[in-house]
């Protein structure tokens, strides 16, 4: 029985000495969560129940548990790394299986889709087709856009100007761009056509000799497009007329072969106050073609195609899993996890929502091993082992001494 019960206690440290070996081999991996190997004493027991005095008959392996504490967060040059920080997995596709992971050392394969080391991909909800936020009903592969932003064409051009008040009219009559004594000041902007092509678009204001009244004029490429359009103001210079502050432009027919542009002019925020002109504000709302520069990644998972054009593109918001019981997902290899009886069924949710954590970008979660800890842990379990067998040796003797009785 002696044997039977040291026997025991060595499997039970030579399983105690393989959990911390595991454990201090990936020290160093990326999201490896460490396993702690759990014990329990072995009585016999007989029909009738355990007896009051009995001896114990060793020790057996219980469980080797799962420690899903957080490990510390490594930042990187590379915005498709991610981390968690806090509760949930990365939920990835391997081959249409489910798998789980907290290693987000992320990159694009060669079709675009992001992928982990072990090929699992990156799994997001997709945009919603009306283009607001995402739809959260499925999940898809996150594919990153190799192509161009196409181009938009402008519709709106704000301006913020401020006219002076004591300004005259201008010497030269009539209104004539090439003129610069026909009109008082000027705003330039770059505006975009349905192609892409980039237009100038010009404003002159020239003052009439009405007071407080100026006349918009608005050329584009040289062009004049339409008549010229009536500003007043208030005598305290506010604008009042037009009464919303937009100028509707008849349609330019570029010479690309891009569609009539039609512009309307923001003047809402234009006042005639002092003696100087400025500019305030200045903007339009087209873009032309843009090439990808940068992948960015926001806490709550979003992930975002940058573009030349100054354009920006969700491509997918990153799906986390949660589980009831973590310490139940059966370990799969490659940083991975699927899904168990005992871990409950998964809880998919978006990053800094319920029981999620946030996401970082650009930033690895280490191993949440310590290596001291481990290596005192190991002390312990060769000591257990030398102990055990040392019991087998005893034991021995005894037998030996009671086989040598004559």
């Amino acid at each position: 029985m002696s044997f039977n019960t040291a026997l025991s206690g060595l499997n039970a440290a030579t399983a105690n000495l393989s959990v911390t070996s595991n454990n201090i081999a990936n020290a160093n991996t990326f999201g490896f969560k460490g396993s702690r190997a759990e014990f329990a004493n072995v009585f016999a027991v007989s029909p009738y129940g355990l007896a009051r005095n009995a001896i114990g008959a060793g020790v057996k392996v219980a469980t080797v548990n799962q420690l899903f504490t957080q490990g510390g967060i490594e930042f990187t040059n590379n915005n498709l790394d991610l981390a968690v920080s806090g509760q949930g997995f990365f939920t990835l596709s391997d081959g249409g299986n489910r798998v789980y992971s907290r290693a987000g050392n992320f990159a694009p394969d060669r079709e675009g889709f992001v992928t982990n080391p072990a090929g699992h991909r990156l799994q997001v909800y997709p945009p919603a087709a009306n283009g607001q936020g995402f739809d959260t009903g499925r999940l898809t592969d996150l594919r990153l856009t190799t192509g161009e932003n196409p181009p938009s064409a402008t519709t709106r051009v704000t301006l913020g100007n401020n006219l002076p008040a004591n300004a005259a009219a201008p010497a030269a009559a009539p209104f004539d761009p090439d003129e610069p004594d026909s009109f008082n000041h000027s705003t330039s902007i770059t505006v975009y056509d349905s192609l892409g092509v980039a237009h100038v678009a010009t404003v002159y204001y020239v003052k009439t000799a009405n007071e407080n009244e100026w006349e918009a004029h608005t050329v584009i490429n040289g062009d004049q497009v339409g008549g010229p359009q009536t500003l007043q103001f208030s005598n305290s210079g506010e604008l009042l007329v037009p009464a919303n502050g937009e100028l509707t432009l008849p349609g330019w027919t570029p010479p690309s072969g891009a569609a009539d542009l039609a512009i309307t002019l923001n003047l809402a925020d234009a006042t005639q106050y002092g003696e100087r002109f400025s500019v305030s504000d200045l903007r339009q709302d087209g873009a032309a073609v843009g090439r990808l520069t940068s992948i960015e990644v926001a806490d709550d998972g979003t992930v975002f195609a940058r573009f030349t054009n100054g354009r920006s593109e969700a491509l997918g918001q990153v799906a986390l899993t949660n589980f009831a019981n973590p310490q139940g997902l059966q370990q799969v290899g490659d940083n991975a996890w699927a899904e168990t009886f005992e871990s409950g069924d998964p809880i998919i949710g978006q990053a800094g929502s319920s029981a999620f954590g946030l996401i970082q970008s650009g930033a690895l979660e280490a191993s949440n091993v310590d290596l001291t800890e481990q290596l005192v842990n190991m002390i312990t379990a060769q000591r257990s082992f030398q102990a055990n067998a040392q019991m087998i040796t005893t034991q021995d003797q005894v037998t030996q001494t009671v086989l040598n009785i004559r």
